[in-house]
């Protein structure tokens, strides 16, 4: 397909805007998005250059998103770096997937909704994401010796013990953090750990954490990739799988 030169000037004037900024609103740059939703050639050539960049390129409401690729590294966080800035300066693979648990905790907390939005609440404390961290690492504890002693009592033993979320080694890290009075920042703590993961999601414009009243809201960003991406069925239900959730609950 045979593109026009101004065509292909928009669309890396669109890929250069959303390599700045990560996304497009409409009410603030009109030009640039009228072109990629109006024009399918433009859109296109958008799309193409996200594919080279190990991006998507996806427009949720009237915001154009560029979203890295699970193993883009430039553009996104490799492990390493979110274990840099979400775990203590000696931090452990524990502690990284431990971190990786609170946010998918704090997700499934606002995100349990079964009619046109996902969303099932407006806030959440801190205190309140604490303790559901320790509860459902507790269940998942459990639940993993229960399999085990079903193995070891099966007429019929697997040659593989169950794969899946290593509860034991993160509720082991939870609990190695020290508990202090509220306002910790350090992240040897369980306050100062929790904090330093959803000041990085406010960072990313994924939520509003209010530090003084301890409260913690999603932002519409958020929210979209929630209702229009991340929670696809078979994601969802994963989830759920691994914090030990039923959809009836």
């Amino acid at each position: 397909m045979a593109y026009e030169v101004q065509e292909i000037k928009l669309s890396q004037r669109i890929f250069y805007y959303l390599i700045e900024h990560r996304e497009l609103q409409e009410d603030v740059e009109i030009e640039l998005y009228k072109a990629y939703t109006e024009n399918e050639n433009i859109r296109n050539l958008v799309k193409s250059q996200g594919e080279i960049a190990e991006c998507m390129v996806e427009r949720y409401g009237n915001v154009i998103y560029l979203i890295p690729k699970e193993e883009n590294n430039y553009l996104g966080f490799s492990k390493k770096q979110l274990k840099a800035v979400l775990c203590k300066s000696n931090g452990t693979e524990k502690d990284y997937y431990l971190s990786q648990f609170v946010i998918i905790t704090l997700l499934v907390e606002f995100y349990r909704g079964q009619g046109s939005s996902s969303k099932s609440r407006s806030y959440l404390r801190v205190g309140e994401l604490m303790n559901c961290v320790t509860d459902q690492l507790k269940i998942g504890v459990d639940r993993a010796k229960e399999i085990e002693m079903e193995e070891d009592n099966s007429a019929i033993k697997s040659e593989e013990r169950m794969e899946g979320v290593a509860f034991q080694d993160m509720y082991e890290a939870f609990e190695a953090l020290r508990s202090e009075e509220r306002g910790s920042r350090a992240k040897s703590t369980k306050e100062g750990f929790l904090y330093g993961i959803l000041n990085f999601l406010q960072r990313q414009g994924l939520i509003d954490f209010v530090e003084a009243d301890e409260m913690i809201y999603t932002t519409s960003k958020l929210d979209r990739f929630m209702d229009w991406n991340l929670l696809n069925k078979n994601n969802y239900d994963r989830v759920l799988r691994v914090l030990g959730v039923t959809e009836n609950e």
